[in-house]
């Protein structure tokens, strides 16, 4: 039996704990917010949060999970990091598609909760493995600005 904490909320599994994390999260919590986009942790789709740092569902099994913290894009807004983030998005219109976006808020709000004021090298680094195919990625870098600036 795998335990942890999703959003707040106490879960445990009984399945097989080499599930992906992902597919617990989509198909048997239906929490559709976090995304399949590559399967292989190449994109960042997948990104949320186990004990506060950024990692790709796709890729995580169920069991890395016991006993931790889980973030996702549904639950990001709980901590102020996180409706900063959320709020710069709103403002500076950051999605075209969408697709990407909770992978993006996730990574970036990681990096803000661990880096209150990050250059745009810093920036960079910690979203370079989140894929935007509509190419966002100077309005991405202006929101995480914005989001610090907010949190200041």
């Amino acid at each position: 039996m795998v335990k942890f904490t999703i959003n707040g909320k106490a879960h445990s599994f009984d399945g097989d704990p080499a599930m992906p994390l992902l597919w617990y999260l989509r198909d048997e919590l239906a929490m559709t917010g976090t995304k399949y986009g590559c399967g292989m942790a190449l994109c960042g789709a997948c990104t949320v949060h186990l004990d506060g740092q950024a990692v790709r569902s796709c890729v995580t099994p169920v069991s890395a999970a016991d006993g931790k913290k889980i973030t996702t894009i549904e639950g990001v807004d709980a901590e102020r990091v996180g409706r900063a983030v959320q709020d710069a998005w709103r403002k500076l219109q950051v999605v075209q598609c969408g697709y990407c976006q909770s992978g993006q808020i996730m990574a970036a709000t990681a990096l803000l909760a661990a880096n209150k004021n990050p250059s745009d090298a810093d920036i960079d680094a910690a979203m370079s493995g989140n894929l935007c195919r509509c190419g966002t990625y100077v309005r991405i870098r202006a929101a995480i600005h914005e989001a610090a600036r907010a949190l200041t």
